[in-house]
């Protein structure tokens, strides 16, 4: 039930998105790129929030779910290995996650908002390394997304159209990026 006493088809009328501490989470299904759907519809199977990860398993997982068109749920591990990792990496983990919202919304269709995340996301990733001196971090070819993000950025604002996030997904360790 809403605030103001609606109920939602599929959700029991009493029910709560709140976790056991009273904390707001959404418990609606959400497609591969983290929209909403119908609390009865079948969605995409979420992230657990909070999971510490070594990084070669970040990195894994976030290219698994970049390459399946999931980069919302890419986006997540990102952020618990910024929030749970050490503190000297943080700024580079939180680059990664901008840069996979930003895909995110230049899949939904957020043109604007995409592009300026993308590029966010490259500059903060891209400041870590200048600032770390570590040019592959965790095996992290930060340069080549760096790129990647700024060349997506710019087709995004030349075409006006939304991007195939499996297709247009960023190698996170080399190699040719999706086109």
């Amino acid at each position: 039930m809403g605030s103001t006493g609606e109920t939602y088809p599929g959700r029991p009328g009493d029910a709560r998105d709140r976790d056991s501490e009273g904390r707001a989470r959404n418990a609606r299904p959400r497609d591969g790129l983290g929209r909403p759907l119908p609390y009865d519809a079948d969605g995409v199977a979420r992230q657990p929030e909070g999971v510490v990860r070594t990084p070669e398993e970040t990195v894994a997982q976030a290219q698994r779910l970049l390459d399946e068109g999931k980069p919302f749920h890419a986006h997540e591990v990102f952020e618990d290995a910024w929030k749970s990792g050490p503190d000297e990496e943080r700024e580079l983990w939180r680059g990664l996650a901008q840069l996979a919202v930003g895909l995110t919304h230049a899949a939904r269709g957020n043109l604007t908002g995409g592009a300026r995340l993308l590029r966010r996301g490259a500059g903060a990733a891209e400041a870590w390394v200048s600032g770390s001196g570590r040019t592959l971090p965790h095996g992290i070819d930060v340069a080549s997304v760096a790129a990647w993000a700024r060349e997506l950025a710019e087709d995004v604002e030349r075409h006006g159209r939304p991007v195939d996030a499996g297709a247009r997904a960023p190698r996170l360790r080399g190699g040719a990026a999706g086109r």
